[in-house]
């Protein structure tokens, strides 16, 4: 019998896990203090939680003194928030933020669970990944062990998406960028009904791609096709990717880092094709083009560049726990 979550043995069993989290909170503070970042909170109930078109948000309802009602959301991430502030002129800022997603659950997903996210004008991806596996090597032990992987940090390994699916699927995938059938051709296997080349991008990468990377040492796998650049401006060496990196550690997906677009005209374009697609996949779009942050981005947002950092992850992986449920208190 399960006992809950409020029972004496049940938090016995999870505190040495929750007290190493609580002391890893403290050093990712500790981190960023001395690299003179700003710690940073911003509202979870907000207007327009994201325009990811894979991730469903928590609804809730503002009701004003004089009985007037807004829909709110808890929001996905506080990207959005933080980078208002970096157009405000806040510099380098951080964050330890609860954020929701909904529907999501295993060993590895919460529907609640805090992302550790931070942003740096003026940043270079190289930056970016340089500053991530400090992090790692500041706050963790030399080498971690979660899942049954050991991982040594001390160096750390860089591989482009291309090169990735060169070594492990046997593919040109910037060639065949959009075109589903060559692609599978390239692959060797066969496309499915209705499968995009979206869908079979990410069906290749879970099942060849993703087993190999963040295990012997931590995995940056960066420049992804521009089809998933997202909130990540483009390479200006090769538009074909965009400047976006994936971390993976114990085998574990940690981290997701842009250079950020801060061009307003694109990314109102990138949002208006994520909102289409959201309204086929569940039949409308959800909640209104966040107009003021577009106007936040036109005003001028500095170069820069940021990352998201499951932190519920970074804990199992500083404890060795098994599960994300070991590593929250809730």
């Amino acid at each position: 019998m399960t006992l809950p979550r409020w029972h004496p043995e049940s938090l016995k069993s999870r505190l040495p896990y929750l007290r190493r989290r609580a002391l890893l909170a403290q050093a990712v503070r500790a981190f960023f203090s001395a690299r003179f970042y700003q710690e940073v909170e911003t509202p979870y109930a907000v207007a327009a939680p994201g325009e990811e078109v894979h991730l469903v948000p928590f609804r809730t309802e503002r009701i004003f003194p004089d009985g007037a009602r807004r829909a709110l959301f808890l929001h996905t991430s506080p990207e959005f928030a933080m980078k208002r502030l970096l157009v405000a002129g806040a510099g380098p800022i951080f964050q330890l933020a609860r954020v929701w997603r909904n529907g999501e659950g295993s060993a590895l997903h919460a529907p609640e669970f805090t992302m550790l996210e931070w942003y740096r004008p003026g940043a270079t991806l190289d930056d970016l990944i340089a500053e991530t596996h400090a992090l790692l090597r500041a706050t963790l032990p030399p080498v971690v062990t979660c899942r049954g992987v050991t991982t040594d940090l001390s160096h750390a390994e860089r591989l482009t998406v291309a090169a990735a699916f060169f070594r492990h699927v046997g593919a040109d995938v910037l060639a065949s960028a959009g075109d589903a059938e060559a692609l599978a051709l390239a692959a060797g296997v066969c496309l499915r009904a209705g499968e995009s080349w979206e869908d079979l991008f990410f069906r290749l990468m879970l099942g060849r791609i993703e087993p190999h990377l963040g295990r012997a040492s931590p995995g940056f796998l960066t420049h992804w096709p521009a089809a998933q650049a997202a909130l990540a401006r483009r390479d200006p060496a090769d538009p074909r990717v965009a400047e976006r990196f994936e971390l993976y550690v114990c085998g574990i997906e940690l981290a997701n880092a842009f250079i950020e677009l801060t061009d307003e005209a694109e990314q109102r374009t990138r949002f208006e094709a994520d909102r289409a697609r959201r309204a086929t996949l569940q039949g409308d779009a959800g909640w209104p083009l966040d107009e003021d942050f577009l106007q936040a981005l036109a005003h001028g947002m500095p170069p820069a560049g940021g990352v998201a950092l499951g932190f519920d992850r970074l804990a199992m992986i500083a404890s060795g726990a098994r599960e994300i449920d070991d590593v929250q208190w809730i």
